[in-house]
């Protein structure tokens, strides 16, 4: 009974939590969708070609409004890089659009405060400059090359490469019918869809280790981990371990922001929690898929300068916000405490599970199963392909 009890008092906690950030993940969702429809791939990998200032801007710019999942959006670098993208921009485009993006910092702010979006925010776009200073002082061209090389084999790495390649843009006829016609609607409900199926696995993981964690690891055991009886160590070592701690978690994207509530709940450094974040692009997975993509050398010099920029940036805006006194003392997170009542994100959760619905059914009735379906397999060498009308992807031609 002990166990069962505990197994559900941590249930109790990951469902509590998803209903608090519901609204505000399907509201980053849909608005992720809605900026795919308008922008495309091709356009960007276009404007992403050379290695300067402006190519740097132009990657965050994009990056932020792609808004993907982890895997997608290694994908898609690869993707863009093999379009013409030039490596840096690539791999900042992706940081971007994965710690720049809309529905981290709403889900953020619900579970957090204000404070960790502007943290997260700001220290994102440090940590893009950290790590464009570094590839501009460490990256030489035999490695960009070998990278080249590599990625031009198209070796298969996950199955969110399919998702990564697919382009819903919509490019001819106005801004306005591009983004609000029939058309549009079923694009729209195809990235959003398309999105929620990339990153269901690692928000579900995500809640129920969070809940877990809360549930059955004292708070005692974090803050003697994290050293908070020594708070200059403590400011230290959060940005350290925080990146490590998301690499053996497994779980990247939106996923990691629970277990960041777990974290600072816990007594990881303010810092520690802006690192922890960021790491969502050097977990193990994410690294294996490097060394397919780029080469081993490539995915090991990635690790390194991904993981000195993130706890560089997490340092730094950690002590910026110390200094400035927006760094919030209280680490007790009431989000474990608060259970579903008749309240603002109540009601913006059934509308947005309306809104969902009606997606759902645009998604279905316009061949969204079977583009799902075509995801999850890989094509065979030789298979007969035609480029998909609405999500721009490459599918099987059926037969018979």
């Amino acid at each position: 009974m002990f166990v069962l009890n505990a197994i559900l008092h941590a249930l109790q906690i990951s469902l509590f939590m998803l209903w608090e950030v519901l609204w505000p993940l399907a509201f980053g969702f849909l608005l992720s969708a809605m900026i795919q429809t308008v922008v495309s791939k091709r356009a960007v990998a276009n404007a992403l070609g050379r290695p300067d200032l402006k190519g740097f801007v132009l990657a965050c710019g994009f990056g932020a409004a792609s808004s993907s999942c982890s895997y997608a959006a290694v994908a898609v670098a690869r993707t863009l890089f093999r379009r013409g993208a030039s490596f840096v921009n690539a791999i900042i485009f992706e940081f971007a659009s994965t710690n720049l993006v809309f529905e981290l910092g709403l889900v953020l702010l619900i579970l957090l405060g204000w404070q960790f979006v502007a943290a997260e925010f700001a220290g994102g776009l440090l940590m893009a400059v950290i790590l464009w200073i570094l590839f501009k002082v460490t990256l030489r061209q035999r490695m960009v090359d070998d990278a080249k090389r590599q990625a031009e084999r198209g070796v298969f790495g996950s199955t969110h490469e399919a998702h990564g390649d697919m382009d819903v843009s919509i490019t001819d006829g106005p801004f306005l019918s591009r983004l609000f016609s029939g058309r549009a609607f079923t694009a729209i409900s195809h990235a959003f869809f398309m999105d929620l199926n990339a990153l269901y696995v690692d928000l579900g993981l995500g809640f129920l280790i969070a809940g877990a964690l809360a549930a059955w690891v004292p708070n005692s055991w974090w803050q003697a981990f994290f050293l908070t009886n020594h708070p200059t160590l403590n400011e230290f070592w959060g940005p350290l371990i925080g990146p490590v701690i998301s690499m053996l978690s497994f779980v990247c994207s939106v996923g990691n922001v629970p277990l960041a509530v777990v974290l600072w709940n816990g007594g990881i450094s303010f810092g520690g929690v802006i690192s922890f974040i960021f790491a969502d692009l050097i977990i193990l997975p994410i690294l294996n898929i490097y060394r397919k993509y780029y080469g081993g050398r490539t995915a090991l010099y990635l690790l390194l300068v991904s993981y000195a920029a993130m706890a560089l940036a997490g340092f730094l805006i950690g002590g910026a916000f110390q200094l400035l006194g927006l760094a919030p003392t209280n680490h007790h997170v009431t989000i474990f405490e608060t259970q579903p009542s008749w309240n603002y994100t109540t009601f913006l959760d059934i509308a947005f599970l309306l809104l969902m619905a009606v997606m759902a059914w645009r998604f279905v009735t316009t061949g969204g199963i079977e583009m799902l379906r075509a995801h999850a397999h890989r094509p065979q060498a030789g298979a007969n392909l035609v480029r998909d009308p609405v999500c721009g992807m490459s599918v099987i031609r059926s037969v018979g």
